[in-house]
């Protein structure tokens, strides 16, 4: 099995070169230290021998490139995850929102789609979800299936319930889904203003104008070249007086464009302000 220490930084440099010169998927503005930890923990579970033979396997094998892409994107998720976090949405912005005819959502980087369903969960509680529409989107197509699906382990459900309750939730959480062996099927109808597609926070454009994005947890992968892009293109796609949602380590306070933003709270919301 390959030691970990083997995979240098040349090694990680000539793959995200042969993936973007194969493949077009663009991890050349990712964070170095990030990528070479996902490409050893790769090599360790899937227990190639040789970075050669990684590499080899990712170029030539299309169902392992599918594999390869999803460990090095996937982030970790919950529903209600950071319960302070959907707290704030609940009684500080949610209200706000309201006052629109209809509410546009983004949660970019949604992995297997918790968050999204925890803001369709949000958004009937508050009376809003039938004007609304929440756009999932993230680069990984294979966890798309899983958030289409809205099929989640069971075991999860005890600190998915609690991680509500804190959220401020007033419902019993088991009525939103249906126990199935050892799986919860969430109801269909948390789905029927969800909206999932692929979308590349690295190359691709702004394609909607949204009141609130979501995307927590993500840009802490990429430098700050690439922050500072897909930053802008938050902002392309947000309306004035719009919200942007961060990660717990995540700041716009470093942004060109934290002039044009004031934080509306201190859970990472970041307010747009009318000037531009």
């Amino acid at each position: 099995m390959l030691e970990p220490s083997i995979v240098k930084d040349e090694d990680v440099e000539q793959l995200i070169k042969d993936v973007y010169q194969s493949y077009g998927y663009d991890f050349s503005l990712y964070s170095r230290a990030s990528f070479k930890r996902r490409i050893n923990r790769i090599c360790l579970i899937d227990k190639f021998t040789s970075f050669a033979e990684l590499r080899y396997t990712v170029l030539n094998d299309p169902d392992y490139l599918k594999h390869f892409i999803e460990e090095i994107t996937v982030n970790v998720t919950e529903m209600f995850r950071d319960p302070y976090f959907f707290k704030a949405l609940r009684d500080n912005i949610l209200p706000q929102l309201g006052t629109y005819p209809l509410i546009r959502i983004w949660v970019a980087g949604c992995s297997t789609g918790e968050e999204a369903y925890s803001m369709a969960i949000l958004l009937k509680e508050a009376n809003l979800y039938h004007k609304s529409l929440i756009y999932a989107t993230d680069i990984n197509p294979s966890v798309l299936e899983t958030a289409r699906a809205g099929v989640f382990p069971l075991q999860q459900m005890k600190l998915y319930s609690e991680n509500y309750i804190l959220s401020g939730g007033k419902k019993d959480f088991s009525d939103y889904y249906t126990a199935n062996y050892d799986s919860a099927r969430f109801d269909k109808s948390l789905q029927q203003k969800l909206i999932l597609s692929t979308h590349n926070l690295v190359s691709d454009s702004s394609f909607n104008s949204f009141q609130l994005i979501i995307c927590r947890n993500v840009l802490i992968y990429f430098d700050r070249l690439l922050q500072e892009r897909v930053f802008q293109l938050f902002d392309d796609s947000l309306e004035n007086l719009g919200y942007l949602a961060l990660g717990s380590k995540e700041t716009l306070r470093f942004s060109n464009l934290s002039k044009y933003y004031h934080q509306a709270d201190d859970q990472k919301i970041w307010k747009k302000l009318d000037l531009h």
